[in-house]
């Protein structure tokens, strides 16, 4: 319960606490000796030892007293509610998990961790990731937590592998994170304007450049990452396209694009000619995902809803054809197509 803090021979110490003061008061700072008589003092707290202590922060209604009557020792004790709350605080959370990856990856620690390195983690980066945007669209706050944390370890991870090669550290990359959404928003850190967030994007392509040292791209597919998932990457190239005023001028240009490609994939199936097929396909796809574009609406996300929905009716479908005693196979299709049609009525 209590965490003791020797003092030597010194027994200044400063105390800042708010107390019920008018806003433009602050925060009213005072100096003083404890003394053997002094029994304790109660006020939200942040303690600075003199003579280079290191500095303790504690916040809550934190008590300090002096122990065995002795004006060297104080004793600072927090309320089981109190620490909960101080161990919750993002930075203690965060040092916590630092902590904990430094002893996977030390003397002693977990074979399986002490083998990993920024490449064999790579996939578990995606698939995090994944695992997370799938909680998000599931609205489930818990499921969230954990797939967040999930993500919070194994970026630790991978920047820890490149703190332990001496390239750069974990607080290296926290800080240059900050660095730059301070520098991006200057309409909000420094005496910039900006109306609408079409203009904030604009003044982040220019502090890329100008301040950032970023060269300018020969084209605007330049600036879309060849690293994306196809579709994804084929969403930003259109938005890209459009903002340069290469864009169908409604969705009705884009519906009608969508029933081009399908007939023109159609005529390759024909030819049976594989590497056709393929690019009249992947020009019809390209199509629909312009028509999502037009309405506002994610390719991505709307095909992971559809995958989840897909898989949850095809359970049912599964489930039901146990139920009756009959196999999954081509001969029961109209058996499956009735439990596809109940799934669909009565699952969301």
């Amino acid at each position: 319960m209590a965490a003791g803090c020797v003092l030597g021979n010194f027994t200044t110490i400063w105390h800042f606490f708010t107390n019920p003061l008018p806003q433009s008061e602050g925060i009213r700072g005072l100096c003083g000796d404890f003394k053997a008589n002094t029994k304790q003092w109660q006020s939200p707290i942040f303690c600075g030892l003199c003579q280079g202590l290191r500095k303790l922060r504690m916040l809550g209604a934190c008590r300090a007293r002096l122990l065995s009557g002795s004006a060297n020792v104080v004793e600072f004790a927090m309320t089981q509610p109190e620490r909960r709350a101080h161990e919750n605080l993002p930075d203690h959370a965060f040092k916590a998990l630092y902590d904990i990856v430094t002893r996977l990856r030390g003397p002693g620690g977990c074979p399986w961790d002490r083998e990993q390195d920024s490449f064999s983690l790579r996939g578990n980066l995606i698939e995090e990731t994944y695992e997370c945007i799938e909680a998000i669209d599931e609205k489930d706050p818990a499921h969230t937590k954990e797939e967040l944390g999930d993500i919070f370890l194994v970026a630790t991870m991978i920047a820890y592998f490149h703190e332990e090669d001496g390239l750069f550290t974990v607080a290296d990359a926290l800080q240059t994170v900050c660095e730059k959404l301070v520098r991006r928003h200057p309409h909000v850190f420094g005496e910039a304007k900006a109306r609408d967030a079409s203009e904030v994007l604009d003044n982040w392509a220019k502090i890329k450049v100008e301040q950032e040292g970023r060269s300018p791209k020969d084209s605007a597919m330049d600036e879309v990452s060849a690293a994306l998932p196809p579709l994804d990457r084929a969403w930003k190239l259109q938005k890209k396209a459009a903002k340069a005023g290469f864009d169908w001028p409604s969705a009705e240009g884009a519906s009608a694009k969508i029933t081009e490609e399908l007939g023109e994939a159609l005529e390759a199936a024909k030819s049976g000619a594989r590497e056709k097929i393929e690019e009249e396909l992947g020009d019809l796809l390209f199509a629909v995902v312009n028509l999502c574009r037009h309405f506002k609406v994610e390719p991505s996300v709307a095909l992971r809803k559809t995958n989840s929905k897909f898989a949850k009716r095809f359970r049912h479908v599964e489930k039901r054809m146990r139920e009756t005693g009959q196999e999954m196979r081509p001969g029961n299709l109209s058996a499956m197509d009735r439990f596809w049609d109940e799934a669909k009525g009565g699952l969301s």
